[in-house]
């Protein structure tokens, strides 16, 4: 079996993922995911763990994450694993956009450019004329 590598983005996070053949372990940044905390964030990592739960036990995967926020981390984090077990496995694809199409569509969404001479990004400064 080959070895697989995808990376998945969520606002300024980058989290790669290399894929291998194994006992389903599961390292984010070389620390076990069930040490990974809060509870809430790893419960999310593991959405297409359990989905794909026959795949999962056969395949140990490596992540590495930089960048952004914790939360931002974690959608990039499951994007990236949800892209690895697509491509490991074409069955899951159907599987996994029905139960949630953010786990292998990328969403693109970013923070809006502030505008010169002004202190927000949208609201703008009211005149008064007088």
């Amino acid at each position: 079996m080959k070895i697989i590598h995808t990376s998945g983005k969520r606002k300024t996070s980058i989290a790669r993922v290399t894929l291998k053949p194994g006992n389903g372990i599961v390292r984010v940044n070389g620390k076990l995911l069930e040490t990974y905390s809060p509870v809430m964030l790893r419960m999310k990592i593991m959405e297409p763990l359990l989905l794909a739960e026959s795949v999962a036990q056969k395949v140990d995967l490596k992540v590495t994450v930089e960048g952004g926020g914790i939360n931002g981390q974690t959608e990039a984090i499951r994007l990236a694993i949800g892209r690895a077990l697509v491509e490991f496995d074409n069955k899951l694809e159907n599987v996994l956009l029905k139960y949630d199409r953010q786990l292998l569509v990328a969403d693109i969404r970013r923070k809006e450019v502030y505008k010169p001479n002004d202190s927000k990004a949208r609201a703008k400064r009211q005149k008064s004329y007088r």
